[in-house]
């Protein structure tokens, strides 16, 4: 049994949603496929960055380097599997190569495109549907990240309802500071990292977060509106921070700032490593996540898992992951996403109780349980084609 994985996604310098996904899946099938013989397709500037990983592969898995510069997926890996072909292929960012192997599973992780067109450029659409439906057509099974992505697969592009499995991603829990059994109000502790404080400025300061791309998809102009309301209204004394990398639509939303009587307290970070990024999360007072359309929704995993309540969206797969463990709004009406963040701010009993609920939420998820089900499914569809 030959197993190939698709790792142009995983060993990237900055990993954001579905490049963390690649990542975490690869390194968990290290637990389950250790002893099979599996294949790691990467791209030539990944050498260095798989040498110096974070986990050890076993030693039936063996690296190769794909060198095209260009159209690399559906040249570089195709003409790779008509030369040494495998038995069964897993590709993790949704893109399935020209030539596949019959048993091939793919994870598609949202169609955001079609719901949010004005989020993305027409090229962007026009790719991420040909190449989705594609995937999807090429496929023999595909992995839904939620109940809602596989719903969206078969009203808009009519995949058989049996070709699709839903399996869920997971967190990374080995960066929670707080341990699920022993719940303890963020209330009761003292903002002490000095070194995110000098980095970031926000000194002594109190703050409500989003963590993501900076684009038009993920409401960011929504947010920096509540927040404006926010200060007008209630006085509070928090910042802002929006961190992330520019996506569609930043100029607008660089705009929306520099004309805010708020723009002080608004502090955009950038690209943020994964020290930062915990060591952000777990400071934050709120974690807003008022986006118009998820696939998933991991960023809200990951605030829980810190004991930081959340205000998200009540659209796509977000009631879903949250499951009630977060205060859902929509994030069109401003009142309702400036009532959730200064509720959770000034309410403590409100407070502690989405906390407890967050906390109780991240048990239904882990990567080890994600990547279980994936090597149970490539397990299976070699079992069969032998």
């Amino acid at each position: 049994m030959l197993i190939g994985l698709d790792a142009s996604r995983a060993f990237l310098k900055n990993r954001t949603g579905i490049e963390e996904y690649s990542y975490q899946t690869i390194k968990h099938l290290t637990k389950y496929l250790g002893n099979s013989q599996v294949v790691l397709y990467i791209r030539k500037n990944q050498e260095s960055r798989i040498k110096n990983q974070e986990f050890p592969l076993p030693e039936k898995w063996e690296v190769k380097v794909i060198k095209f510069p260009y159209l690399w997926t559906q040249l570089g890996l195709s003409l790779e599997l008509l030369l040494h072909p495998v038995d069964v292929l897993f590709v993790p960012a949704h893109t399935v190569p020209f030539i596949h192997p019959d048993n091939t599973l793919v994870t598609i992780h949202g169609l955001e495109y079609e719901f949010c067109p004005k989020a993305y450029s027409w090229w962007e659409r026009f790719y991420m549907r040909v190449s989705i439906k594609n995937s999807c057509r090429w496929a023999k099974t595909i992995i839904a990240v939620s109940e809602n992505t596989k719903k969206d697969l078969i009203s808009l592009y009519g995949i058989a309802e049996d070709k699709i499995r839903i399996i869920y991603e997971g967190y990374d829990n080995s960066n929670s500071e707080f341990p699920i059994s022993n719940f303890e109000s963020k209330n009761n502790l003292e903002f002490s990292n000095s070194k995110i404080e000098s980095k970031f400025k926000i000194q002594n300061s109190k703050f409500l977060l989003f963590i993501g791309r900076l684009e038009e998809r993920k409401n960011i102009c929504g947010i920096i509106s509540a927040f404006e309301t926010l200060k007008e209204k209630y006085n509070i004394s928090h910042k802002l921070i929006l961190a992330g990398s520019q996506g569609y639509g930043y100029e607008k939303i660089k705009s929306q700032i520099s004309k805010s009587k708020n723009q002080a307290d608004i502090i955009l970070t950038g690209f943020v490593s994964k020290e930062e990024k915990w060591d952000l999360i777990k400071n934050a007072d709120v974690f807003l996540f008022t986006t118009q359309y998820e696939g998933f929704g991991l960023p809200i995993l990951e605030a829980q898992s810190q004991n930081v309540p959340v205000v998200a969206s009540n659209n796509s797969s977000i009631p879903e992951v949250a499951n009630g463990s977060a205060v859902l709004v929509d994030p069109n009406n401003n009142e309702e996403i400036v009532w959730a963040a200064y509720n959770l701010i000034s309410d403590k009993d409100l407070r502690d109780d989405i906390i407890k609920k967050g906390q109780e939420n991240v048990k239904r998820f882990s990567w080890e349980k994600c990547a279980s089900e994936i090597a149970e499914l490539l397990i299976d569809e070699n079992i069969k084609t032998n």
